[in-house]
């Protein structure tokens, strides 16, 4: 992949955000958030990584297809975003580590991968398959909302690896392929994809949660019925 004229001025290293998840549907919340953080953290690239097979999340109501389409509808027009569908793709539970190392082919040694991760997700962390090898691979981006401290009540190897690995510099994540930790506070949008599923399934209207183009595919294919 070529790299950018920011890439080439900065650091000669590119650094792209990783987001995944089950994204059953992608709503304002994820864009959201992928934007103030790709600011934040001067990122080239935020990918959206749709997850097949969770292994910590109950499967999801749509098909890995139907959710990739309503990603790539999502994020059209955003030239920081793209569309990562290799979990899709790939068979078996999506495990982190085994995207990374895909990644990690695909892209080369140089490149700054930022994996966003939210308080409760990093709180189980250390249950993660393979989770020791992560920070090797990738930097993780921790997303603390407002009230919520993520340094609270973390067992004992993650109080270890964040006080280890921690920087308050986002600009360090520059500087190194993986192995940091930063912490960054958002303005979340109270935005859940159970509660969107709920309006669909009661005929409310979810408009202003997600974008047009989506909830015209959540229509047209009579999901969430």
């Amino acid at each position: 992949m070529a790299k950018s004229v920011a890439d080439q001025t900065r650091t000669g290293r590119r650094l792209v955000g990783l987001l995944g998840g089950t994204f059953d549907p992608v709503h304002y919340g994820h864009l959201r958030l992928a934007e103030q953080l790709a600011d934040a953290l001067k990122l080239d690239e935020v990918r959206f990584i749709p997850s097949a097979n969770p292994p910590h999340r109950q499967t999801p109501q749509t098909s890995a297809t139907g959710r990739c389409e309503m990603v790539r509808l999502a994020i059209a027009g955003n030239p920081r975003f793209t569309l990562d569908d290799r979990e899709l793709l790939r068979a078996g539970a999506s495990y982190t580590i085994d995207t990374l190392l895909s990644l990690r082919a695909e892209l080369g040694n140089e490149a700054a991968l930022c994996l966003i991760l939210g308080s409760d997700a990093f709180a189980e962390f250390d249950s993660w398959h393979r989770w020791e090898e992560i920070p090797v691979q990738c930097h993780l981006v921790l997303v603390e909302r407002p009230h919520v401290q993520i340094a609270e009540a973390l067992r004992p190897a993650l109080q270890t690896l964040l006080r280890n690995r921690y920087t308050d510099r986002p600009a360090a994540l520059a500087a190194a392929p993986s192995g940091r930790i930063t912490i960054q506070r958002i303005n979340a949008l109270d935005i859940s994809a159970t509660g969107i599923r709920e309006d669909f399934a009661k005929h409310r209207s979810p408009r202003y949660l997600l974008p047009d183009s989506v909830v015209d595919f959540i229509q047209c294919h009579r999901l969430y019925r």
